[in-house]
């Protein structure tokens, strides 16, 4: 009796309710997010491109804007969620996350447009990573990044009434490709193009390989960007230390084959292309802009301790300074920062502290200057280059960055782990360790986390990590000048000459450059001796004659690598030390080496991974050194 009862009370509030079991539903078809009180609108259009797709755009438009400049991010990662209030109605809460200098932007007066790029979250038509540009062999159709840009920009300049009619673009990493993309062909009203960190050569010294060896954990962004439109689809580690999930799996092509990354285009194109042909040539942004003219000034933004993307910005600088005749376009910015940090407070780098917050004073001194200069017309004082200066913690300011086509001054690495600008004068010599790939060298202490972002992930710092965790390493060798007496500065690329042998037929090289800080530090106890790594980089031996024809190495044969480690503009300061370290892997960062030549290191098989006696030559006509840019 209650049963039936309570069934009867039941069906009649719902007869009441005007709705049915099985349509009714409290919530609205699609809710209406109110804009009471808000110091902005809020726009959403699907604005179409050439071949009619419709690419998802957001627009948020100062309330009274009038002649107001447009400054476009166009982004894989969720123009949605870039621009989605936070409880607030000021513009400042609904620009967060990555991509946005908000003081700027807000502080400006700027509308602001993000853009999900083609294939991506709201946006029709196919993703493809690193799209190559129309005209290439990897690109047969008449649309790509570049085409898009122009398209978008046509479009917001010709329906957004508030704007003065000048666009400036924007972004960071594969955000900060976007802006090199628009200069292919720049719309007119494209007047500053401001790449951040950009993605620019993904095999020379990108996201994806360094001078031929591959960024193994970079696999789960692959998985990611493509599995599935939205980012729904995660990569889930079956380790929470994901050295031992590499090491598991032995080489990056079974591990990709385990995690069905095998369905994905963008690893497949991995896969088939290890070696720099034509599949990456055609991707290379720096090449490609190198042979354009130039229309539209840029500001390259380089992060000296980028752990992403150290190679793209200065790449593209190198490429485009030579065309700027007035020395009046090409603008270069370089901090003490971590990928994308320059959005940031960045007062410190790990375990470096600067003295000051470099990403605040960038931006405020630098940036918003800069596009104030080319979006409103404003007067500005910023200089062509403008670099932090490690060591000295200074920003500094230079009419051009250097060439770095010089020899520079020769730092030899010397017997007995000795290092010093004079050869050493005893006939030839070796120094010798065994490289062992059951037992790579890491690149940072176990436990290793994924790639990631939150506030107790180390990865955003690693390139500042204290090196004295590998330093004592039987399998690493360390090299120490004597204590400085007078300051040492360097501003530019250290260029490796290492002369070495290995008893394998393959091998990779690292090769770091770091400032040894002195026992004791006042104020700072048990920093004392900190092994700070100036730059650091690899390169895989099979390309020592050419990145597009991988070769076996001549087991035994002393033979010279030559290769550039990332920009620096630091002081070595008195009291310090300078030191080289050197070894053969530098894991799970990059996938081991199997030290047996092998057609694809993608599909090398257990028995391929062999121990190899490496023997770097430190003495006689062919010593090994670090050709330093010293600056007198």
């Amino acid at each position: 009796m209650r049963l039936r009862l309570a069934v009867a009370i039941g069906l009649a509030a719902l007869a009441a309710s005007g709705g049915t079991a099985q349509t009714y539903d409290d919530r609205p078809a699609k809710a209406v997010s109110p804009n009471y009180g808000f110091n902005y609108d809020r726009r959403v259009v699907d604005i179409p491109m050439r071949d009619g797709t419709k690419l998802h755009t957001v627009i948020l438009t100062p309330k009274g804007a009038s002649n107001a400049p447009i400054l476009l991010t166009r982004t894989p990662y969720n123009a949605e969620a870039l621009t989605t209030n936070r409880k607030s109605g000021d513009l400042g809460t609904a620009l967060y996350g990555y991509d946005n200098a908000t003081d700027v932007i807000v502080d400006g007066g700027y509308i602001r447009v993000i853009q999900d790029i083609r294939g991506k979250y709201g946006s029709g038509g196919t993703f493809v990573m690193n799209r190559a540009l129309v005209g290439t062999a990897e690109n047969p159709t008449k649309v790509d990044d570049a085409t898009d840009c122009y398209d978008t920009i046509d479009w917001l300049v010709k329906n957004l009434k508030a704007s003065n009619g000048k666009v400036g673009i924007l972004g960071i990493s594969y955000d900060g490709y976007e802006p090199l993309a628009a200069l292919v062909n720049p719309h007119p009203a494209l007047k500053v193009s401001v790449p951040m960190n950009p993605m620019v050569d993904g095999w020379m010294g990108d996201d994806w390989f360094h001078n031929g060896a591959f960024r193994q954990m970079g696999m789960d962004y692959i998985w990611e960007q493509e599995a599935t439109r939205d980012n729904s689809l995660p990569w889930v580690s079956s380790s929470d230390d994901i050295y031992d999930f590499y090491m598991r799996a032995g080489s990056a092509g079974e591990l990709g084959k385990r995690m069905g990354l095998e369905q994905i285009g963008f690893w497949k194109s991995i896969l088939a292309h290890p070696a720099y042909d034509r599949f990456w040539q055609d991707r290379a942004m720096d090449a490609y802009l190198g042979k354009l003219p130039l229309k539209v000034p840029v500001m390259l933004v380089h992060s000296l301790w980028d752990q992403e993307d150290s190679y793209g910005a200065l790449a593209t600088y190198r490429a485009l300074e030579p065309k700027d005749v007035n020395n009046d376009m090409v603008y270069l910015s370089m901090g003490p920062w971590h990928h994308g940090q320059e959005i940031e407070d960045a007062d410190t780098l790990g375990q470096m502290r600067w003295g000051q917050d470099t990403g605040t004073w960038w931006r405020k001194n630098v940036l918003a200057p800069f596009l104030a200069h080319y979006l409103k017309g404003t007067p500005m004082d910023v200089a062509p280059v403008t670099a932090f200066e490690s060591g000295t913690n200074e920003w500094r300011r230079f009419q051009s960055w250097p060439n770095e086509a010089g020899e520079g001054e020769r730092l030899y690495l010397k017997p007995g782990a000795a290092l010093g600008f004079d050869a050493a004068a005893s006939g030839e010599e070796t120094a010798d360790y065994v490289s062992d790939p059951a037992h790579p060298v890491l690149f940072r202490n176990r436990p290793i986390q994924a790639v990631g972002y939150d506030n107790n992930n180390p990865w955003p710092n690693w390139l500042a990590d204290d090196q004295r965790a590998v330093s004592s390493r039987p399998d690493v060798l360390t090299f120490t000048s004597e204590v400085l007496t007078q300051p040492l500065k360097i501003s530019g690329r250290p260029m490796v000459k290492l002369t070495a042998s290995t008893s394998g037929t393959d091998s990779d090289w690292v090769v770091k450059l770091i400032d040894v800080w002195p026992d004791q530090v006042p104020g700072r106890p048990g920093f004392g001796g900190y092994q700070f790594a100036v730059g650091m980089d690899i390169f895989r031996g099979r390309y020592r004659q050419s990145f597009s024809e991988p070769k076996a190495l001549t087991p035994n044969a002393p033979l010279q690598y030559s290769f550039a480690l990332p920009a620096a503009n630091h002081v070595f300061l008195p009291g310090h030390r300078i030191m080289v370290q050197v070894q053969s892997s530098w894991f799970p960062l990059y996938d081991r080496n199997p030290q047996t030549f092998v057609p694809n290191i993608f599909f090398a098989k257990p028995a391929d991974y062999v121990k190899a006696t490496q023997r770097v030559l430190v003495a006689g006509p062919n010593e090994s050194y670090i050709a330093l840019p010293v600056v007198k």
